[in-house]
């Protein structure tokens, strides 16, 4: 099977956006350019994942059990929808993540597609090897998921103007870039994106 390259949109749903419960500052900025991309992509005829945070009410990653972050894409709710700008091309496949009690779930590689399918073992099925990753957040879910690819053996392509971060910490974002960079991954734009 020849090896191919797949986008991976991390995330970009109504709470990580503009009045969000969690809102990513400039968040809904990464929406036209992650269109751009998936148009890109699927004109290629290559796989497009996208990942959504799917939390039960009740886990240990909101603050009121022990976490760190306030209520976020609480199942079936429309903080948990997809940003209603982004325009996924037929055949998108996605991911959920972060969707039990005891999981934190900002790796992607820890999520499932519809039919209970491990993320990793997706791509491998598939003959993907190479993943462009863009959504939110930079320092979190992104990071996770970029490392996490690159332990697994898989190439990985930032790119940096379809991300934004939350910088819980100032600079977060950009150690987070540095970080996924010393691992392996390379960055990229629109523009440079060849296929």
């Amino acid at each position: 099977m020849e090896a191919k390259s797949a986008l991976v949109v991390i995330d970009v749903q109504n709470d990580f956006c503009s009045g969000g419960t969690l809102e990513v500052p400039d968040g809904d900025a990464v929406v036209p350019v992650i269109n751009r991309y998936m148009e890109k992509f699927a004109s290629r005829g290559l796989p497009i994942y996208a990942s959504r945070d799917w939390h039960p009410e009740t886990t240990k990653h909101f603050k009121a059990y022990g976490g760190v972050w306030p209520v976020h894409c609480v199942q079936g709710t429309k903080g948990a929808e997809f940003h209603g700008g982004l325009k996924f091309p037929e055949g998108t496949v996605v991911i959920t993540e972060g969707d039990t009690p005891d999981k934190e779930g900002y790796s992607c590689f820890e999520g499932r597609d519809p039919e209970g399918r491990d993320f990793g073992e997706l791509l491998r099925s598939g003959g993907v090897d190479h993943l462009y990753i863009g959504g939110l957040a930079t320092d979190y879910c992104v990071s996770a998921t970029a490392l996490d690819a690159l332990k697994e053996g898989f190439k990985v392509t930032l790119l940096t103007d379809a991300v934004r971060g939350v910088d819980l910490k100032p600079g977060d974002s950009e150690r987070a870039v540095e970080e996924m960079k010393e691992n392996g991954a390379l960055t990229a734009t629109l523009d440079e994106v060849k296929l």
